[in-house]
């Protein structure tokens, strides 16, 4: 299985995040930038860029699952590697759909807040 940075392919957000959270570097470097006197978000870009960067990694990483599956129905693909591929672009999936669900539940709590 791959690591967490290896879900969004080479274009890699600045953040990683794992099913358990922000992994111990990211929230190192976080409170290193912060107690610098920068912001976490100078370090990686905007919020918005991130979230873009994650998603086409997210999208190039299940491309790259066809191909490899397209390529071992011809006879050509490693086994091994196709189904590293398929679990890849799985993680990936599921990790968008996580924070999918986050934000639409945050956009829902804020709409309830009181003005």
């Amino acid at each position: 299985m791959s690591s967490p940075a290896g879900i969004f392919g080479s274009a890699a957000p600045a953040i990683l995040v794992t099913p358990q959270g922000i992994s111990p570097q990211a929230a190192t470097r976080a409170y290193r930038d912060i107690a610098s006197g920068g912001t976490a978000a100078t370090s990686g870009g905007d919020f918005s860029s991130l979230l873009m960067r994650a998603a086409e990694g997210a999208v190039q990483v299940g491309q790259q699952a066809e191909a490899q599956a397209a390529q071992a129905l011809t006879g050509g693909g490693n086994l091994t590697d196709v189904v590293q591929a398929v679990s890849r672009a799985e993680m990936a999936l599921q990790t968008t759909t996580t924070i999918r669900d986050r934000m639409v539940q945050a956009y829902q709590d804020i709409m309830k807040m009181p003005i």
